[in-house]
């Protein structure tokens, strides 16, 4: 039996779909998180429309950093579904992403500062997103942070 059929048939209380008894969602966008999924929203924005217009443009001077770009893109369009979606599975996927993407900010900003000659153009996670104002390593801190303090 599922999670929205023991909801529906009243014998869950949903709560590991992130369904409610009634069968509707728990919001994750509400207070705080509406900030941070703004922040994912202009980020997502941000990383697709760059690396798109590199990697058409001038991939062959730097296409490890622009795939890395388009993957950044990918995450943060991934966890801004997530957390507008909203529910229990949501969360954890958020959460998972969030920890997944400051690993990969982490391990790209070492790695640019380590052996520049890598990178001939930035990354969206270059020197751990100096470029971006730190908001690449210092935001899934914020929304992991968020995600396990904000449960309903």
């Amino acid at each position: 039996m599922t999670d929205s059929t023991r909801s529906a048939a009243g014998t869950g209380t949903g709560d590991s779909a992130g369904e409610r008894p009634d069968g509707s969602r728990t919001r994750l966008v509400h207070g705080p998180g509406l900030l941070v999924v703004w922040l994912y929203g202009v980020m997502s924005v941000g990383a697709v429309s760059r690396s798109l217009y590199q990697i058409a443009t001038e991939y062959e001077h730097a296409p490890l950093a622009y795939s890395l770009s388009a993957m950044a893109a990918v995450v943060y369009a991934f966890i801004t579904y997530t957390l507008v979606r909203g529910g229990e599975t949501a969360r954890r996927a958020a959460l998972v992403s969030c920890a997944a993407e400051l690993v990969g900010v982490l391990t790209v900003g070492t790695w640019t500062l380590a052996d520049p000659a890598a990178f001939p153009d930035a990354t969206v996670w270059t020197d751990y997103g100096m470029g971006y104002l730190f908001i690449p390593v210092l935001l899934p801190i914020t929304g992991m942070l968020w995600l396990r303090t904000s449960r309903r």
